[in-house]
């Protein structure tokens, strides 16, 4: 009696190495950051609520007071302010505040595009 075993052949996705998307692997980095929660959250009020936030106003005003976009800035800074408030995870957090930020800076390209107007200002 003949008996023929065969190993079964390994096929090339079995080979292939697994690739995560960068979208996952910045939701693990930003999970991994919880042990410096309190850091991002200064970072997040402070870079956003002082600094983009006011050069977000600066630039909706200079491009002509468009009512458009305050709601946008208004909400992108509110984003980031509830979410720190409200202890959420640093998974949720960072996302957030990079997610207002990228608002942000959108919001100024647009009024860049429009034009800058110094001369719109009444003081």
């Amino acid at each position: 009696m003949d008996i023929n075993l065969q190993q079964p052949e390994l096929t090339s996705a079995a080979l292939a190495p697994q690739h995560t998307s960068l979208w996952k692997r910045f939701l693990h980095w930003s999970g991994e950051q919880e042990k410096y929660r309190f850091g991002w959250l200064a970072a997040s009020i402070t870079a956003h609520g002082c600094v983009m936030t006011i050069l977000t106003m600066m630039a909706i005003v200079f491009s002509g007071n468009h009512f458009i976009f305050w709601p946008f800035a208004i909400g992108a800074m509110g984003l980031s302010l509830i979410t720190n408030l409200a202890a959420m995870p640093t998974r949720i957090t960072v996302p957030v505040f990079f997610l207002s930020l990228l608002i942000d800076l959108g919001i100024i390209a647009s009024c860049a595009v429009i034009g800058f107007d110094a001369s719109s200002i009444n003081m």
